[in-house]
């Protein structure tokens, strides 16, 4: 079912080349953001980062908009993205919220039981732990908002409905979604390979020490800012070609099974004179 779904997202996209649009939006900024952090750091990169990661939400409200139309130009990508906006961004906006009031939540609980503050180890797993179940179930959140017209709560709990209802195939659609961005990152990296390999080579000399010790200003030291350049060159290709993919994968898949109804399974039998059941 969902190798179906991902051949229907890639016919998608030839059909309405504006489906584009928002993984050039996307991959600009990213490189852009790259950039900026080669520049002038992190604090000026990590504000723009939210500035950017709201544009693109516009771009993904608008895109999900034109794949339930079916049709559609640039503008009416802009403008139904505008139209539900909202609708994706308040659901993401509570679920972050939940999902942070709950860490803090187990913080303070693993506290309490080993009587200290819990090492960097524990605290990743009882982030990880909260992160994937959350993500797995709401993860249709925005396509549940635009494709049936769901307000916030009602969108999550469509989502979570949604996925557990078909778990095996979410799995099998995340398992593509895993296989198409190994895919596309494996061929990137070997191009920057290529590209930076004579800059790159004294890394393969570092221990595990070196490496772990390595910090962002001597990366970039080492590859020089025109290595940077041909890494934001690749960045943004990479955001170029999956997230249009994705989103229309996404898109694609929660159509199959929202409107794919559950299977009852009746038992035969018969009822007595009392109202009791007797199954055949």
């Amino acid at each position: 079912m969902a190798l179906l779904e991902f051949k229907e997202a890639i016919g998608l996209l030839g059909k309405l080349p504006v489906l584009w649009i928002p993984g050039v939006v996307a991959g600009l900024l990213a490189a852009a953001l790259w950039i900026l952090l080669d520049i002038s750091g992190t604090f000026f990169t990590s504000r723009l980062l939210v500035v950017a990661l709201l544009v693109v939400l516009l771009f993904i409200a608008g895109m999900l908009a034109i794949i339930r139309k079916g049709e559609g130009g640039a503008r009416s990508l802009v403008s139904e993205g505008g139209r539900y906006y909202f609708r994706v961004l308040l659901p993401q906006l509570v679920i972050v919220c939940a999902s942070m009031i709950a860490f803090v939540m187990l913080i303070v609980l693993v506290t309490l039981v080993i009587g200290g503050t819990p090492d960097i180890g524990i605290m990743s797993v009882i982030w990880f732990c909260i992160t994937i179940p959350v993500l797995f179930l709401t993860f249709f959140y925005d396509t549940a908002a635009v494709f049936e017209d769901l307000r916030v709560f009602d969108s999550i709990r469509r989502s979570i409905h949604l996925t557990i209802t078909h778990a095996g195939e979410v799995i099998k659609f995340f398992l593509v979604c895993a296989g198409c961005c190994i895919a596309v990152m494996f061929v990137l990296m070997m191009v920057w390979e290529a590209a930076l390999y004579e800059r790159l080579q004294p890394i393969t000399t570092y221990n595990e020490t070196q490496i772990a010790s390595l910090t962002p200003d001597q990366f970039v030291a080492l590859v020089g800012h025109d290595g940077m350049w041909i890494t934001a060159i690749l960045i943004c290709t990479g955001m170029l070609i999956l997230l249009p993919v994705l989103i229309t994968y996404k898109a694609c898949f929660f159509r199959k099974i929202a409107g794919s109804p559950l299977i009852i399974q009746q038992q035969s039998g018969e009822y007595d004179s009392k109202g009791r059941w007797y199954k055949y």
